[in-house]
């Protein structure tokens, strides 16, 4: 088996299936250490925005997490110790970017051919009976559509390739965008700008999010009982499945959490004007909702401006916004999120009679429970389709993953067969159900990184964590095809 990517996905379902004996793994991960989006994204204040007991596995649960929401450099190294101590990293190839899977009809295999990111040498091919594509929605970076971003003169980069080797201090700086990552780093930049402008395209809507140590009390508790870890991280969950519960709700719970929402946002937003500015124009729960106490305290910052003025061209010097100004800066931060609904793309994936992942996705990216893609035997996803989570953890998402892909493995080994198709009337029927469930919920009421340009949402699970946990707990076989190989 061959998994590509190494980040949290990638060492989910290694660990699942080497737990059951499935040891025939090898990951490969085009950076040069394992980590996933963990790994890129470092900016200053990157941090989780699930708390630290409920985003991290079930089964290598770590007791001494050092703060509620945990940051970038603990997240990173829990996830690298978890792959050490079971076994994982020296399964690991590194420095290895995959640029084509290509599905032999004839052998029933995988063929993937990749190339070292650090040499321009040959290609290298490696044959696999089954291939998990681990690569996750949030690894490649977006750039905005604004004429001439190329000729800016100053220094420019995006806050997941962040450049470790600029200082920002007394510097002049422009933040774009005011997502999850805006929000995260901009409080810490802000002190350090001699001026910072924050360009707005819509605003969002906040909740307060502590960012504290751990409670002593709590911590010790924690340390010391199992049973209590257990518990904790139970009470997150449902906790945390609120916000879903708001979104899938909008008319009557959905209008409490925006009215909590509201409540925090006046409080750190004193002044009329800046007010009216960040406020959002769109439903509660519509688009993804955010967890900060401290980015709208630092708009207010004597040094920071937020603009919502659109962009409509980059110059030398700066932005120009739509009333004609010129915003001058010495640096320019994009923090504007990713290319979500690519998935593994531009990888060229090819399946059954020779069809790319793109003529099968011509319609948008399509999987039964984000997971198997009809003509693509015994290829699973990790984070595809239809399993992100606006109020939950995608660590919770990932682990069911894992174990359908185990379970998938262990069915086509019990009957025999080479490899495993869903057939495509249960990925069609699958996908009718799911696209139902959006009706009547806070997604639909607003475009968003969620959903496509003619408005299906490609990105998200439309229920709860539980009942996605309880659609992925057995493989159905009526569901699939099972491919036997040829006779020679």
């Amino acid at each position: 088996m061959i998994v590509v990517g190494a980040g949290f996905g990638g060492i989910a379902v290694a660990a699942e299936l080497l737990r059951h004996g499935l040891d025939d793994v090898t990951l490969l991960e085009a950076a040069p250490a394992p980590g996933g989006t963990w790994h890129h994204n470092r900016y200053p204040g990157a941090a989780c925005d699930v708390p630290s007991h409920l985003y991290s596995y079930s089964f290598a649960q770590r007791p001494d997490w050092t703060h509620l929401f945990s940051h970038q450099p603990e997240i990173l190294a829990y996830l690298r110790r978890t792959a050490d101590s079971l076994g994982i990293t020296p399964r690991i190839v590194t420095g290895t970017e995959v640029t084509a899977c290509t599905w032999d009809d004839r052998t029933c295999t995988w063929t993937v051919r990749s190339r070292r990111t650090d040499t321009t040498g040959p290609y290298e091919e490696r044959v696999a009976d089954a291939l998990v594509l681990a690569t996750g929605q949030l690894d490649k970076p977006s750039f905005p559509a604004v004429e001439g971003l190329s000729r800016f003169a100053g220094r420019s980069f995006h806050s997941a390739r962040w450049d470790d080797t600029y200082d920002l201090r007394g510097k002049r700086v422009a933040v774009i965008g005011t997502g999850a990552s805006a929000a995260q780093l901009v409080p810490e930049i802000a002190p350090q700008a001699a001026r910072l402008t924050v360009f707005q395209r819509t605003g969002n809507w906040f909740l307060p999010r502590s960012d504290r140590p751990t409670p002593a009390l709590l911590a010790r508790v924690l340390r010391r009982l199992p049973v209590a870890r257990r518990a904790w991280r139970g009470l997150l969950h449902h906790g945390i499945e609120l916000i879903t519960l708001c979104v899938r709700h909008p008319r009557t719970v959905g209008r409490i959490g925006a009215a909590l929402s509201a409540a925090h946002m006046r409080r750190q937003l004193p002044d009329p004007e800046l007010r009216r500015k960040a406020w959002p124009d769109h439903p509660f729960g519509c688009k993804r909702v955010l967890l900060s106490s401290d980015f709208l305290p630092a708009l207010r910052r004597p040094n920071t401006e937020l603009v919502t003025d659109r962009i409509v061209r980059m110059e030398p010097e700066g932005p120009v916004t739509a009333d004609g100004r010129r915003h001058d800066v010495d640096c320019v931060i994009y923090a504007t999120g990713f290319r979500t609904n690519t998935f593994m793309l531009p990888m060229r994936v090819t399946g059954r009679g020779g069809r790319s992942v793109e003529e099968a996705w011509s319609d948008g990216a399509q999987a039964h429970l984000g997971i198997t893609v009809s003509g693509f035997p015994s290829m699973f996803l990790m984070y595809g389709p239809n399993t992100n989570t606006s109020g939950g953890s995608i660590l919770f998402f990932l682990e069911a993953q894992a174990g359908y892909v185990r379970r998938a493995l262990q069915l086509t080994l019990r009957t025999g067969a080479a490899a495993l198709d869903v057939r495509a009337e249960a990925q069609a029927r699958g996908l009718e159900r799911l696209r139902a469930r959006f009706a009547g919920t806070a997604w639909t009421a607003c475009t968003s990184w969620y959903r496509t340009a003619d408005g299906r949402n490609v990105a998200n699970w439309p229920g709860y964590m539980g009942e996605y946990a309880e659609r992925t707990r057995r493989v159905d076989p009526s569901e699939y095809h099972l491919i036997r190989a040829p006779r020679p």
